[in-house]
């Protein structure tokens, strides 16, 4: 320990000691994600709240509750559309869809789920085939105001032109107008969408599997954490999934180089879709 606190410069002590705090004291831990993108969305929380140094924003943390929230949503990446991707949307219709119906229901997982874009694509894409109405999902998020915001489903209308060309581009079968009720400047999906969905604040970092899933839809949010952090995370898509279930991942994401890739196999490589084999053992997360 003394060893590397003497080649740890002052910001790497702080940022250490910053992210013990949060951990400690309100139990979000962000010690294994990406040092290089932490650092920045660090720097984000400290110009925000006015803080000289990082020092200074942990004493913030650990004196004013009030503080937290925004601190939260400095450190995560609120960042996504409806139907980002379209060629990953359009594959799971085409090719993952037609294995989905073989089941007599569905659960779904969408851990890091941000304000719920990923969920109502989703929905809308099951709508569309028939299988919403057996499907229960599974909305996950460390941040707590943003899974409030998913909840909701009201965007920001100046979004929609982005959002249906995406729809149409992902292979979607009406208007995406069908689905959402405009008024003033915001537009919020129709509660049918969210119905079966259980909103639920989760860590990747420290809680568990949802069991017995057939599709986990994880897109965008690996590449924020250290290897450590992906090995437990994909360790907890594998352990949720049933036998022949599905992985999406992010279009930069990949399993070639996890310790748990064995327990899968791809099926749609270049949209980073994998099939959980069956009976494979995974090693600890």
């Amino acid at each position: 320990m003394t060893e590397r606190l003497k080649t740890e410069s002052l910001p790497e002590l702080e940022t250490r000691l910053f992210l013990e705090a949060l951990h400690q004291r309100y139990h979000y831990d962000f010690r294994s994600y990406s040092k290089a993108s932490l650092s920045r969305r660090i720097e984000v929380a400290r110009e925000a709240l006015g803080c000289a140094t990082i020092s200074e924003l942990q004493g913030l943390l650990l004196h004013d509750p009030g503080a937290l929230h925004q601190i939260i949503d400095a450190l995560t990446v609120q960042v996504s559309d409806l139907f980002r991707d379209p060629a990953y949307y359009r594959r799971l219709r085409e090719e993952v869809v037609p294995h989905l119906k073989t089941f007599p229901s569905l659960k779904v997982w969408i851990p890091g789920c941000a304000n719920g874009e990923e969920l109502y694509s989703l929905a809308i894409l099951f709508e569309e085939e028939g299988l919403l109405g057996r499907t229960l999902f599974y909305a996950t998020e460390i941040n707590r105001r943003a899974l409030a915001k998913a909840a909701q489903g009201v965007y920001d209308i100046s979004r929609l032109a982005g959002f249906s060309a995406n729809y149409q581009a992902a292979g979607g079968r009406a208007s995406l107008s069908d689905y959402y009720t405009a008024a003033y400047s915001g537009a919020a999906f129709h509660r049918r969408l969210r119905q079966a969905t259980v909103f639920s604040e989760h860590d990747l970092a420290t809680d568990q599997v949802f069991s017995e899933v057939h599709l986990v839809s994880c897109r965008n949010v690996l590449i924020y954490f250290d290897e450590a952090l992906q090995h437990r995370a994909v360790g907890l898509f594998a352990d949720s999934l049933v036998r022949g279930g599905f992985l999406g991942l992010g279009a930069h994401e990949t399993l070639r180089f996890s310790s748990h890739g064995k327990a899968f196999t791809p099926f749609c490589e270049n949209e980073r879709i994998w099939r959980r084999t069956a009976n494979t053992e995974c090693p600890d997360a």
